[in-house]
């Protein structure tokens, strides 16, 4: 189960349509933890890994924003993050949609049809999601984060060949792009091939040594070889930094099988406090309540995982294991 987690807590006022539109891209990322926030888009749009200091990159030339506020294009976007702040997908989308017919021209559009593919992709209109995601590309095609958005986008959706080549294209623009090769790892340790699996995450820790992706990586690759007690260490070396709950999730899983169920109800705890709708973390928690004999907490814990997506048979041959 492959699960990313991003966190912005930096909300910029609202002085001009790109920075307008950034906010709308951090509202949605923050609100959901997927989709990568585009802030600027050049001819170039080089991502560089949380945590490191950028790396020389070609010379852009951003394009120039209009800093007329009266326009109907701004005021568009206007509308679309204050129904952002409701909560309102839907109503965002369509207002993000005025702003692109009121200014098909318009040189911030390949940030506008993201930010509508993002809403669209939490709508679960995956079809009209990739569809903007390459309207966008189509006018910056060198823009890595849009090919990651779009990329994690067709592995939602089990398109995992298309995924692996956005993911390969990212690579060859961004030396230094580090969550393409997780991503490019996470996907050949699932199809078995845990040789490239290592070598991708030994990439990312050439490319920053002090990496949590890198660590997190070798640790679901330990976890996927039965080595769950150097997975939990590695694990752990993440979640001091960064704590997420799918972290606590992959090290709660390792206490459970090495029964340091103390240490796995803590995590699951923790977790659940993060993403309460998470139904994998009550999936955890029915398999701590078996370990303890406790049936009607464990029965209670697999409805509710039922309740929010997973399926029985998945749940019965998880208990099993």
């Amino acid at each position: 189960m492959i699960l990313k987690n991003f966190t912005y807590s930096i909300w910029p006022d609202l002085l001009c349509v790109a920075r307008l539109l950034a906010v709308v891209a951090v509202m949605l990322a923050w609100q959901q933890g997927g989709a990568q926030v585009i802030n600027s888009i050049g001819e170039e749009n080089m991502k560089v890994e949380r945590g490191m200091k950028p790396k020389p990159k070609p010379a852009e030339s951003p394009y120039v924003v209009d800093l007329n506020t009266e326009t109907p294009y701004f005021q568009c976007v206007d509308s679309a993050q204050n129904y952002i702040y409701s909560h309102d997908w839907a109503m965002a989308e369509q207002w993000l949609l005025k702003a692109f017919v009121a200014e098909p021209d318009n040189p911030n559009n390949s940030l506008v049809l993201s930010n509508i593919a993002t809403l669209q992709r939490y709508q679960g209109k995956y079809a009209d999601a990739v569809k903007n995601y390459t309207l966008a590309l189509d006018m910056t095609p060198h823009a890595v984060t849009l090919l990651l958005n779009r990329a994690a986008l067709y592995f939602e959706m089990d398109s995992i060949g298309r995924a692996v080549d956005d993911y390969e294209r990212v690579c060859e623009l961004d030396p230094y792009d580090t969550e393409a090769r997780y991503s490019l790892g996470v996907i050949a340790m699932e199809e078995g091939d845990t040789k490239r699996a290592e070598d991708l995450f030994n990439e990312i820790k050439r490319i920053n040594p002090n990496s949590g992706l890198y660590h997190e990586g070798m640790g679901l690759l330990h976890k996927r070889n039965g080595n769950y007690s150097r997975a939990a260490e590695l694990f752990s070396q993440v979640i001091k930094v960064q704590p997420n709950a799918q972290l606590l999730g992959n090290r709660a899983d390792c206490y459970l099988i090495l029964k340091r169920l103390n240490d796995a109800e803590d995590d699951i705890r923790a977790a659940l406090e993060m993403a309460p709708d998470d139904a994998y973390l009550y999936l955890l928690r029915a398999k701590l309540n078996k370990l303890r004999f406790e049936r009607d907490e464990m029965q209670r814990d697999i409805d509710t995982a039922v309740a929010l997506g997973l399926s029985r048979d998945y749940i019965k041959q998880s208990l099993e294991e």
